[in-house]
Order: structure tokens, then sequence, then C-alpha cells
């Protein structure tokens, strides 16, 4: 799905819950975690300050900007 392309629920009319954002991020990987993040963000950027889904949205955008950094590959043994 292009940047572009619009987000379901968004279009639903649905309240967003944290839920909402648990099925974007749940299985999101660090080759897509960029887009992802983008996609919570259109998500929450609505929502007031103190919602628990923007709370929860703000915490997984983190989450995915720093999964977005890991190549997945094993870093140097800090033992040797």
């Amino acid at each position: 799905m292009s940047e572009a392309e619009h987000i379901g629920v968004l279009d639903s009319g649905q309240r967003i819950t944290a839920d909402h954002i648990r099925e974007l991020t749940g299985a999101a990987t660090p080759h897509f975690a960029q887009q992802v993040r983008v996609r919570v963000g259109r998500l929450i950027e609505s929502l007031p300050a103190d919602d628990p889904a923007r709370l929860f949205g703000v915490k997984e955008m983190a989450r995915l900007e720093d999964l977005a950094h890991h190549s997945g590959q094993p870093g140097p043994d800090p033992e040797h």
C-alpha cells in the first residue's frame, strides 16, 4: 500500500483504538517499520493529546523508529 492510499479505519468513521494501532504494528519488520510508523502517525494525528490510543501510538512510533535501524543481523558478541 502506498502512503497515499487510505487506511481503512480512517475512512470508516470508527473511533481509533489501541487495537487498530496493534493491527498495524504487530508484525512490522525492520524493512517496513518506517512505512508503518507513518501510517500510525496518520491514525493518531487528529486524536487529543491525552487519548489512550494516541499515547499508545506515540510509543509504537518510537519502537518502530528503533526497529527501522535494526538490520535483523546479530551484532558482535560482547564476550569476544
